[in-house]
């Protein structure tokens, strides 16, 4: 397999393209497994916004991206200003491989890798690993194994799923706890899920209706347009306040967190799982005491490049939910039918086609669960 050309989906920064290109298989080295892609899945929010800043000009990427106008002037200072305008023409001309949620079989080990073997189906995770292309290396802590009754498209959106289980996970909520979930795109949606799976009562809010309607089928007791949210969730926690709320909105604007201070009880918790505005208002916050969380994408490990990276696990007893046991928790929850993903699914498109799927999540068109699918017959 190793050298033979296979099709990957990258995005040219500089000039905004979106395009399939035929690059090498990648070898799997030290610690982990080549693994064949059967499908991934498409981050609405996290791939709109790179392929949106992408497409905008210099000026733009700048306005939009102020950190890292600070971050090219700050090495300016250091090194010069011709040798960071090369470094950063140069960084924009390399393509981004996009993607960080998938699934498939492994056709071929590294050395040192431990339990896994080739045939195993595995759902995988990370940026920079888990892409959109027919074959992908992955490190062993970023991929776990495929319950039996989880297909192959149902996997793929276990990284999606495991970010949504650690925003839940942070809210430190019981069975029976009022939570309500802001923004109910494809995390909201899981997380309202899961929320019911573990036997919390939910409240889902969103601006969109037919999205409303799908989070009363995901679990929520109750589901309302922004509209409506003050009067339902005094209703709903009969005046006390929710107990936490997850804002997994995708917006710069700060009327989650706004909304999020109004509808919480009391020293609740406000998890901030989705990009959305920080600027927190001072009154609710503080007469309430709210305690107030920012995920960190898929729990304990990530970002760390000796769990990552060198496998170096955390001990159980000590961090019980690492990102690799939040993704096997998820994928438990699948397979027990606690959690269903499949109505969750509105586009499947042949990776061959993969550009349509970023012409499609920067458009107009509604769409929500958006899977790239490959040819498993092809797999060895």
């Amino acid at each position: 397999i190793e050298g033979n050309p296979m099709r990957q989906l990258l995005q040219n920064m500089k000039t905004g393209e979106t395009y399939i290109a035929d690059v090498p298989v990648p070898r799997p080295s030290q610690g982990t497994a080549l693994v064949g892609t059967a499908a991934s899945l498409v981050s609405a929010g996290t791939e709109r916004m790179v392929v949106e800043f992408a497409r905008q000009g210099l000026l733009g990427k700048a306005k939009s991206r102020p950190d890292l106008v600070r971050e090219v002037l700050n090495k300016a200072q250091r090194e010069g200003l011709l040798t960071t305008l090369d470094a950063t023409l140069n960084k924009l001309d390399q393509p981004l491989a996009l993607g960080y949620s998938s699934a498939g079989r492994i056709v071929q080990t590294g050395p040192g890798l431990r339990g896994f073997r080739v045939g195993d189906r595995v759902a995988c995770a990370g940026g920079g690993h888990a892409v959109h292309a027919e074959f992908v290396a992955i490190p062993q802590t970023l991929m776990v194994h495929i319950p039996d009754k989880v297909d192959f498209e149902q996997a793929a959106f276990t990284t999606i799923g495991a970010v949504a289980m650690q925003g839940f996970r942070l809210a430190d909520v019981q069975v029976g706890s009022r939570v309500a979930v802001i923004g109910l795109g494809l995390l909201g949606l899981l997380g309202t899920g899961i929320a019911a799976a573990a036997g919390c009562q939910v409240l889902g809010i969103d601006l969109d209706p037919e999205r409303v309607a799908l989070a009363q089928n995901m679990g929520a007791q109750i589901a309302v347009t922004r509209g409506d949210a003050l009067e339902a969730a005094q209703a709903f926690s009969h005046d006390q306040g929710v107990d936490a709320v997850l804002i997994c909105a995708d917006t710069s604007s700060n009327d989650p967190i706004e909304l999020a201070g109004e509808i919480a009880r009391d020293r609740a918790k406000v998890v901030a799982v989705g990009a959305v505005g920080m600027e927190i208002p001072r009154k609710p916050y503080y007469v309430k005491e709210l305690d107030v969380v920012v995920s960190r994408s898929y729990g304990p490990g990530r970002y760390d490049p000796n769990y990552e990276e060198k496998a170096q696990d955390y001990p159980i007893g000590y961090v019980r939910w690492t990102e690799t046991r939040n993704m096997e928790s998820f994928l438990d929850l699948l397979d027990q039918s606690r959690l269903d993903v499949r109505p969750l699914i509105t586009h499947r498109i042949p990776i061959t086609e993969g550009k349509r799927a970023y012409d499609l999540i920067t458009s107009e068109e509604a769409y929500l669960g958006v899977l790239l699918t490959y040819d498993e017959q092809a797999l060895p």
